[in-house]
């Protein structure tokens, strides 16, 4: 159902928002712990390959983003103006913008992939990785198109569809997985197909496709104001494609540097072996899953925000993205505790090589030690997704890891040659400076000012 989130309580909307975005994040990241878990009944090697891919395909998540964070505005603040058409058509194009963005990004992600992977591992391990990669590649199209039909919903006020699809998806992969990867499922005794790494991508781009058609098809088949019309999928409007690839185009570049700057820290990582890259496979993977909550808080607050902009109620906006910068402090220091009391059990769940337990569980310790910070300064986010005032995120991210941490890690392992904690202790140092950035953004305000479908105030 749609939701009006320019009345009533803000905290009640960002918590009515937040939790079952929460709740459907948290079930599509155990979809990918669960893939490390039977990943990693194969081999480290194999967990190592997975990990290698997975970090280079996230560089495509930029055009993703760009889109992704120039529709979040676009479509809530429509809403929140209750322009019904000008929504309709902001939903349209964003799905088949970002779906013709996945094919150009796939075809030229395939070109460059392995040689790309074979720089930071060896063979063995990169066959791994393009086994379980080429597949993904071929389904990105039906991936993107799968988390707007998510963000759309989110946007028109509406977090439990895409939860139940969520966790419906979820459900579906756990049970694919194992019966995809070996050709005698672990525990059961049950019959596979044995595929083995290749399963596990098979199990996960089964699940995302099953998701984007439910979503598309509940999304198209609405009686309320909002109506998107099928036909209207493949007329382009020149205008608002530009709004599309310019309203987010700081983000995107932000998250294309950012995960460019995980390259470049996987090759630190790779300098101490391939239990070193598999343990950052994993204990990413446990990171990934703590920031569900936070990210689940942003996505839901910044729908609140969007909307009160478009309904011109600026404080409305602002005590929301307070709130949200509170809460995501508060969760953050809870998977601070976590991980400190409980990080060598969790990585046993994944391997029993016991120099990857080791290094998963200094990476869980020391990563961890400015979330705090950083969880208040992701909060505070809200107000720029919402307002698409998107120019912070380039600043923070560019600046917290290209002038920050990938410095630190140039004088303590390659110039010192310290141990590899060094690598994990540098994530402290880029947290508390992005979010110091962050924050002096927020205050400055220049967000309050910020409107997508007209001009600044």
């Amino acid at each position: 159902m749609e939701r009006d989130l320019t009345k009533g309580r803000v905290i009640n909307h960002i918590l009515v928002m937040s939790i079952p975005t929460m709740i459907g994040m948290a079930a599509q990241m155990v979809y990918d712990l669960v893939d490390i878990f039977w990943i990693g009944m194969i081999s480290s090697d194999a967990i190592a390959g997975v990990t290698v891919f997975s970090t280079i395909f996230w560089m495509v998540d930029a055009l993703n983003e760009i889109i992704g964070v120039s529709s979040i505005s676009l479509i809530s603040q429509a809403f929140g103006k209750k322009d019904y058409v000008q929504t309709s058509k902001a939903i349209e194009q964003t799905i088949s913008f970002k779906f013709i963005m996945a094919l150009i990004a796939a075809f030229f992600m395939a070109i460059f992939l392995e040689p790309l992977m074979l720089f930071f591992a060896d063979e063995t391990v990169v066959n791994y990785g393009l086994e379980y990669g080429y597949l993904r590649l071929f389904f990105l199209p039906i991936m993107f198109s799968s988390y707007s039909v998510n963000t759309i919903f989110r946007c028109l006020g509406d977090a439990k569809t895409p939860m139940i699809i969520m966790i419906i998806v979820s459900i579906m992969n756990i049970f694919l997985d194992p019966l995809f990867i070996f050709e005698e499922v672990p525990f059961f005794n049950i019959q596979g197909f044995g595929f083995g790494v290749l399963g596990a991508a098979l199990a996960t781009v089964i699940s995302q496709s099953f998701a984007f058609f439910v979503g598309f098809i509940i999304l198209f088949n609405r009686t309320h104001e909002v109506k998107p019309r099928f036909k209207g999928l493949f007329k382009l409007h020149p205008k608002l494609d530009a709004k599309l690839l310019t309203i987010g185009l700081p983000n995107g570049i932000q998250i294309f540097f950012r995960n460019l700057s995980n390259i470049v820290i996987l090759g630190f990582v790779a300098i101490f072996g391939n239990e070193a890259i598999a343990a950052n496979g994993i204990a990413g993977r446990i990171f990934g899953f703590a920031f569900v909550p936070l990210f689940g808080l942003t996505m839901g607050a910044s729908s609140v925000v969007g909307q009160s902009i478009g309904a011109g109620d600026i404080k409305r906006s602002q005590k929301a993205a307070n709130m949200t910068g509170i809460i995501g402090a508060c969760v953050m220091l809870i998977f601070i505790v976590l991980a400190f009391g409980f990080g060598e059990a969790v990585m046993s769940l994944f391997t029993d090589d016991p120099l990857v337990i080791r290094y998963g569980i200094d990476f869980l310790k020391f990563g961890s030690l400015g979330l705090v910070a950083l969880g208040y300064g992701l909060g505070l986010t809200s107000a720029f997704s919402g307002s698409g005032y998107n120019i912070p995120f380039l600043f923070s991210s560019v600046l917290s890891r290209w002038v920050i941490q990938l410095p630190i890690l140039i004088l303590t392992i390659s110039i010192f040659n310290l141990p590899i904690i060094w690598i994990w202790l540098s994530y402290m140092f880029g947290d508390i400076g992005e979010t110091i950035i962050l924050t002096m953004f927020y205050l400055k305000g220049k967000w309050k000012r910020k409107e997508v479908w007209g001009k600044s105030r």
